[in-house]
C-alpha cells in the first residue's frame, strides 16, 4: 500500500475547509468592519522598503523581518536578502541568492541566516551580506531559525529539528516528531533558552532538548488532537513558545494556551484557545491573537482572562507584539492596529497598504516594523499623544486612521 504523505494546507484554504466541514449550510464569516475609535497614539511612518516578492503572496508565511544591532534584515521568496539601517531605511547591503527562500530571517552577532523551500539554510555576514556557508537540511524551512553562539536550531516541514554549527553549518544533532496526515502549512520557530532548545510540532507536542547533544529532556502534548475528521484533529503548534524564567508558554491550533515548567514540562494551567500565529508576553500578561480574530489577554500565573477584544473578528490577524505604547498586530487588508494593554481598547491604527500582513510586527523601542505578503516593508515610530490623559474608548476618530469600512 502506498503511504499517505502529510498534506500541507495554505492558511486561506484551511479556513474555507474548516467552515465547510462544520456545516454545509453555514455562511462563511465576513471580516468585521473597522470601527472608529479615540486615538491615544501618534503613529508616523518613518521609511518604506521592499524585497522582490512579486506574485509570491501565498509563499511568505515564514519570511518575517528580524532586527539586530540597529539593522533590519528581510528576505524575499525569489532570493532577495536585504539589510537596512533601522533608523532611516538606508540599504546597507543587498544579496541575491538563487534559492526559493521561505523561512527567516534570524540574526545574531556577525551572522544572519535564512532557509529555503528546497531544503537549504544560508548563512550571510551581517556586515556585508557575503555568503559564509550553505547547509542542506533535507526539508522545507518555513520558519525563522533560533540562534546562539553554540548552535543554530532549524525546524523543517518533515517534522525534524536540526542543530547546526554556526561556524560552518555542519549538523550537530537532530530530533524528530511524527507529522500528521493533515497539518497547517507552517512550522514553529525553535527557541533557545540557556542549555535547552524548545520547539512545538505539528502533532500538538512541545519538546525540550539538551542543546549540547539533542537528548530529549521532556515532551508534552499541549493540544491533543480530537474529532472524527482529519480537519477536526488539526492540532499544530505553529508558533514559537515563550520562555520566561522557569516557565514556558505555548499555544496550538484548535487547542489550548498552556503554561509548562521549563525543567520538567509539567502543565501548570491551560486555557481553551486556537491560534497558529502565536502570542506575546509583557510582564504578567500574555496576549494572544486567535484563529477567529479575537485578541485575548491572560494572566500568566493562572491563565485567567483579563480582557477579550472582538472588534477584529475574522480579519485573519497576524501574531501580536508588545511595546510600551500597546499591543500591535496587523490584518488581511494591510491595517496595523494598536490595543491598550490594560483593557484591549483600540488606540491606534494605520494602513500600510492593501496587501495582507501575515507575519507578526517586530518591535525595537518605539519603532514597529512590518512586512506584507508581497515583501513591502514599513517602519513606524509610535509615541503617546500629549492630550491622551484618559483611557481609550471605542468611539471617536483619528485623522491617520481608516474610515469605518475597508476600501
Amino acid at each position: 500500500m502506498t503511504p499517505v504523505r502529510p498534506l500541507r494546507l495554505a492558511a486561506w484554504l484551511l479556513g474555507i475547509a474548516l467552515v465547510a466541514a462544520c456545516s454545509k449550510d453555514k455562511v462563511i464569516d465576513e471580516p468585521a468592519k473597522l470601527t472608529v475609535f479615540t486615538p491615544t497614539l501618534q503613529i508616523k511612518r518613518v521609511w518604506d522598503g521592499t524585497v522582490d516578492d512579486k506574485h509570491s503572496a501565498d509563499l511568505r508565511l515564514g519570511l518575517g523581518v528580524s532586527i539586530a544591532d540597529g539593522r533590519l534584515f528581510a528576505a524575499g521568496h525569489h532570493g532577495d536578502v536585504v539589510a537596512y539601517n533601522l533608523q532611516n531605511g538606508k540599504v546597507i547591503w543587498h544579496k541575491k541568492l538563487k534559492a526559493p527562500l521561505s523561512g527567516g530571517t534570524a540574526a545574531l552577532g556577525d551572522l544572519m541566516v535564512v532557509g529555503s523551500s528546497s531544503g537549504f539554510v544560508y548563512a550571510l555576514s551581517t556586515a556585508d551580506g557575503q555568503l559564509r556557508w550553505t547547509a542542506s537540511v533535507k526539508g522545507e524551512v518555513l520558519s525563522a531559525a533560533a540562534m546562539s553562539e553554540k548552535l543554530i536550531a532549524v525546524r523543517t516541514g518533515d517534522g525534524r529539528l536540526r542543530a547546526l554549527d554556526p561556524g560552518d553549518g555542519h549538523e550537530l544533532w537532530q530530533q524528530e516528531q511524527q507529522v500528521p496526515k493533515l497539518s497547517l502549512r507552517g512550522t514553529a520557530s525553535p527557541v533557545i533558552s540557556g542549555d535547552v532548545v524548545l520547539c512545538g510540532f505539528d502533532n500538538g507536542k512541545v519538546m525540550a532538548m539538551n542543546a549540547s547533544d539533542g537528548s530529549v529532556q521532556w515532551e508534552v502534548t499541549v493540544t491533543p488532537p480530537h474529532g472524527r475528521t482529519e480537519l477536526e484533529r488539526l492540532a499544530d503548534i505553529d508558533s514559537a513558545v515563550i520562555v520566561s524564567g522557569q516557565n514556558v508558554y505555548a499555544v496550538g491550533f484548535q487547542g489550548k494556551v498552556a503554561m509548562l515548567a521549563l525543567d520538567t514540562g509539567q502543565v501548570w494551567w491551560s486555557h481553551e484557545a486556537s491560534s497558529a500565529r502565536g502570542m506575546s508576553l509583557d510582564g504578567d500578561t500574555l496576549y494572544v491573537s486567535t484563529s477567529d480574530g479575537e485578541i485575548l489577554a491572560l494572566q500568566t500565573r493562572n491563565g485567567a482572562e483579563v480582557w477579550r477584544q472582538n472588534a477584529l473578528l475574522y480579519r485573519r490577524l497576524s501574531g501580536t507584539a508588545v511595546m510600551d505604547e500597546g499591543v500591535v498586530l496587523a490584518d488581511f487588508a494591510g491595517y496595523v492596529h494598536w490595543l491598550d494593554k490594560s483593557n484591549g481598547a483600540i488606540i491606534g491604527r494605520v494602513h500600510s497598504g492593501k496587501v495582507r500582513v501575515s507575519t507578526r510586527p517586530v518591535v525595537s523601542g518605539n519603532l514597529v516594523a512590518i512586512i506584507n505578503d508581497r515583501g513591502q516593508i514599513s517602519v513606524y515610530r509610535v509615541t503617546a499623544l500629549a492630550s491622551s490623559g484618559k483611557k481609550a474608548a471605542t468611539g471617536g476618530t483619528n485623522a491617520d486612521a481608516p474610515p469605518a469600512q475597508d476600501p
